[in-house]
């Protein structure tokens, strides 16, 4: 027989410290994201156009590209959180995942034009113009992009959010460049080292291109369905074979989806107690369950204990 309860609220997202929804937090990160973005494009199209410095252009059209993505980020994050319907009975939580993807294959677009780029400083070098502003506008973009990145993994690792851990990457390979740009600006400039801009150019697509794979890793874990942390399933089974009339444990299912964990499995029960009993036991592991992951979907099937192991023995 297989059984799945609802607790009241089991689907609602938990406030957390400050008072915000997780789902409100997650958007707002997002349009804090968009906000910066924007700033930097502003600030670095006028350097760029001052300095005319190849690493510059590449910073700055990073911007813009940043700000496309976070745009999307934004929207993909909305839709994920949309309740489920008739046709998407599990959520629209891969949304995200979906966008990581977008985001992923736009940083691997970054480190290769970054490094067409840097191709292209080698074989005409120069000395850069007005170099000192350009130093003071990527100093600024460094401390509001690491302010931003600390926002997000903070709001990342509390909500389990994997655009805003995509989000997250992308800026701190953002926040590497703007040193990088920041190394070839002063190099180059004051210093008249006219191969900096190229050489931080290829070190900070190296960058960009682990951030890139780091991001498809994780998109592709939700996409596939993969199982949470296996120190997450160890805490789930304690939680459940901690109530006293669960004999056993098994066929434990986990996935993410978003911001929602689903998670399903077996319990095994004395074979002698009634279905009222059985159902009350189911309730209250699942209620046991969701207190510990707010938010999370809990399926529970319960089988006589010894169930199990006599079924593969009839098939076998």
């Amino acid at each position: 027989m297989s059984h799945n309860h609802e607790p009241e609220n089991s689907h609602s997202l938990h406030p957390d410290s400050l008072g915000l929804e997780p789902g409100k937090r997650v958007q707002g990160t997002a349009l804090l994201a968009i906000l910066v973005a924007s700033i930097m494009i502003v600030l670095k199209g006028g350097a760029w156009v001052l300095t005319g410095s190849v690493a510059l252009l590449g910073s700055f059209l990073d911007s813009i590209m940043d700000l496309s993505l976070s745009v999307m980020n934004f929207f993909a994050i909305r839709h994920a959180q949309t309740p489920a319907d008739e046709e998407h009975r599990f959520g629209h939580g891969k949304a995200e995942a979906l966008a990581a993807l977008a985001q992923g294959a736009m940083l691997s677009l970054a480190a290769l034009f970054l490094v067409y780029e840097s191709v292209q400083a080698f074989r005409a070098p120069q000395v850069l113009a007005e170099s000192g502003i350009g130093i003071v506008v990527i100093a600024i973009s460094i401390g509001l992009t690491f302010a931003l990145v600390v926002v997000q993994r903070r709001v990342a690792k509390a909500t389990n959010s994997v655009a805003i851990h995509a989000d997250s990457a992308h800026y701190a390979g953002d926040l590497y460049m703007n040193m990088g740009v920041l190394g070839a600006l002063v190099l180059s400039g004051p210093f008249g080292f006219v191969y900096a801009d190229p050489v931080l150019g290829v070190f900070v697509a190296g960058l960009l291109a682990k951030s890139a794979w780091q991001v498809f890793a994780a998109a592709a874990d939700q996409l596939m369905d993969s199982e949470l942390e296996d120190e997450t399933r160890e805490k789930i089974k304690q939680i459940i074979l901690s109530h006293p009339d669960v004999l056993g444990l098994h066929d434990l299912r986990t996935r993410r989806a978003g911001l929602s964990s689903f998670i399903q499995c077996h319990i095994e029960l004395d074979g002698s107690m009634t279905l009222n009993q059985a159902h009350k036991i189911s309730d209250k592991v699942e209620a046991m369950v969701v207190q510990a992951f707010p938010g999370a979907e809990v399926l529970v099937h319960q089988d006589p204990e010894g169930h199990e192991e006599l079924t593969d023995l009839q098939q076998s």
